[in-house]
């Protein structure tokens, strides 16, 4: 199942911000629970491949079986790293998308913008957060929904853009016009310690 609580709970365990904003982690970065960090423990080589995963399964808001199913596509490119088309597959997905292009502040929001309807590729209407956009893809939001007030909110905070995305705010509207480079994205995970704790599953 996809985790639905606080971010921050899950932010305080892995030390890193899922939201992508720190914002969970601004006033307390203690692990949860009694103790905090009171005793840090060593981490295995298992437990430090199990918390890069999860700090990539939960940055992009996935189930486990989602996040296995994207990771076994990823390995199966011939063309490329196993780390750069896993990251490749996740940007595409469209509720990361509605993200990129500033439409909403976080991953979360977007999804459920999405999930509500809003959100169109290419004028029709996509209520799946997980539907993969191609590249050239024009995302933007039904007529009654552009001026839905968190949209607003979103644009008008002039969140930073990246490179492979185009954007017209007065539209709403963006285009997916290419691939991330892997340089563009976070640094914060180390995906070859995903793929490790995939490999020792498989």
């Amino acid at each position: 199942m996809r985790y639905t609580g606080p971010a921050w709970r899950q932010a305080r365990r892995l030390g890193y911000s899922v939201l992508g904003n720190g914002k969970e982690l601004a006033k307390r970065q203690t692990v949860p629970g009694v103790h905090g960090n009171d005793r840090p423990k060593k981490k295995t080589e298992y437990g430090k491949q199990l918390t890069e995963k999860q700090k990539l399964r939960f940055t992009y808001g996935m189930s486990e079986k989602q996040f296995r199913r994207f990771f076994m596509i990823a390995k199966a490119d011939k063309e490329k790293s196993t780390g750069l088309a896993l990251f490749q597959i996740l940007e595409s997905r469209l509720d990361n998308l509605v993200y990129r292009l500033g439409f909403a502040t976080t991953r979360r929001q977007a999804r459920q913008l999405v999930t509500h309807g809003h959100v169109t590729v290419n004028g029709k209407k996509v209520d799946i957060p997980s539907y993969l956009v191609s590249v050239n893809d024009v995302i933007s939001f039904k007529d009654a929904s552009k001026s839905l007030k968190i949209v607003r909110e979103a644009i008008d905070s002039k969140p930073a853009i990246p490179a492979y995305v185009s954007v017209d705010a007065n539209k709403v509207e963006g285009t997916f016009v290419r691939l991330p480079e892997r340089s563009e994205l976070t640094s914060e995970i180390d995906e070859a310690q995903v793929i490790e704790f995939y490999n020792r599953k498989l």
